[in-house]
């Protein structure tokens, strides 16, 4: 069990900080007080980034979560985009995955069991039988050593033993958040590793482009340079097959609402209770070509997402219900965000014919993934 120590002052900060204190308030609106907490022996903290623009991203090392982001929409007002809590003690209370890094594997092992060398691993099952997102303790519990060498990059260092979660090999893990001067959120992994293992690191920020975390997201516009998707089964696992989006709701080429598609028949959608799939992309992991754009009407911000991997799995807040209170006690209703997680395919270690996930020692597992945000005209 974690060992878990909120400082007492984060409690008091909520009573007094935002009167007297309001210039340590990020942007967001956010009390750095409210994360200092020690887990496990770590000290967790909130961290800042800032660009030339005047973007900002707030970012805690529990987790290596991205707390808050702020970006400009169509009239210059800033608006917080991503979904998340007001304090560790939240994040560490409440279930959930809102902004996390997530690994050792993100996304689903079939029966959290795969074999490297003839040699068969098990890992945690924690959703329907398999390993989804690394096990119930995965980095997103995880506290990660943090430094900030300038005003827009923070790096976040993780160490993982040979054996964690089931997971061969000792493990090196640094991820680097960065915002550029264009509006970007760029985020950075590396790893390295002493015995033949699997590697799958993402994000899991949930994104709500209108800034209004009360209200859905079903009228935003999806775009996706994807010509075929994994389908699943009634578990969520994948089938091994390649399922061509032409003439299905699964076709966003030429963009449409998520509304359409979710009140649509296919069964797709109901085994994932909407969308909750792998979109394999058309960009050969060319990290200057966009994979997906999504636009929302009423702030006009739009969001591009570029990356090196093969797939990114599109969620759309199928299972939010309304129960859970993020920043600011506001509840988050059903398809209140979505998620756009840049990966290789779920269950790749058990699909021989899908791009490879194992590292091997000497090798260095790299993966990129850019959140590029600008405006649409009214």
């Amino acid at each position: 069990m974690k060992q878990i120590i909120i400082c007492a002052f984060a409690v008091a900060a909520g009573l007094a900080s935002c009167a007297t204190d309001e210039n340590r308030l990020t942007l967001s609106g956010l009390n750095p007080e409210n994360f200092k907490a020690e887990v496990d022996g770590k000290s967790t903290a909130l961290y800042t980034l800032v660009n030339s623009a005047g973007m900002e991203a707030a970012v805690t090392n529990y987790g290596g979560r991205l707390v808050s982001l702020m970006v400009p929409d169509r009239d210059g007002t800033m608006r917080d985009v991503v979904l998340g809590h007001d304090s560790v003690a939240d994040y560490i209370n409440i279930d959930g995955n809102f902004g996390a890094l997530i690994g050792r594997y993100g996304n689903r092992i079939d029966q959290g069991r795969f074999s490297i060398d003839s040699t068969v691993y098990q890992l945690p099952q924690n959703n329907f039988g398999h390993c989804l997102h690394g096990g119930p303790k995965g980095f997103h519990h995880s506290v990660w050593d943090a430094s900030q060498p300038n005003d827009s990059t923070l790096v976040l260092t993780l160490s993982s033993p040979d054996g964690e979660a089931g997971f061969p090999g000792n493990i090196d893990v640094k991820v680097t958040y960065s915002l550029t001067a264009d509006n970007a959120l760029d985020i950075s992994y590396e790893a390295t590793t002493d015995k033949p293992t699997i590697l799958n690191l993402t994000n899991h920020s949930y994104f709500n482009l209108s800034g209004d975390p009360s209200q859905d997201v079903l009228c935003d516009t999806v775009w996706f340079n994807a010509s075929a998707i994994t389908p699943i089964d009634s578990t969520f696992m994948t089938t091994g097959e390649l399922m061509p989006v032409e003439g299905t709701v699964f076709d966003f080429r030429n963009g449409r609402t998520l509304e359409e598609g979710i009140a649509s028949a296919d069964p797709q959608i109901r085994n994932g209770l909407g969308y909750d799939h792998n979109m394999v992309l058309d960009t050969g992991g060319d990290i200057n070509t966009v994979a997906a754009k999504v636009t929302d009407p009423r702030s006009g911000i739009v969001m591009e997402v570029y990356t090196t991997e093969p797939g990114i799995q599109f969620y759309s807040g199928n299972f939010l219900d309304g129960k859970v209170r993020g920043k600011g006690g506001v509840a988050y209703p059903r398809r209140s965000a979505m998620c756009l997680e840049s990966q290789h395919y779920p269950d790749s270690p058990n699909k021989p014919q899908w791009p490879s996930v194992v590292v091997c020692p000497g090798e260095k597992y790299t993966s990129r993934c850019i959140y590029k945000f600008t405006t649409a005209a009214r």
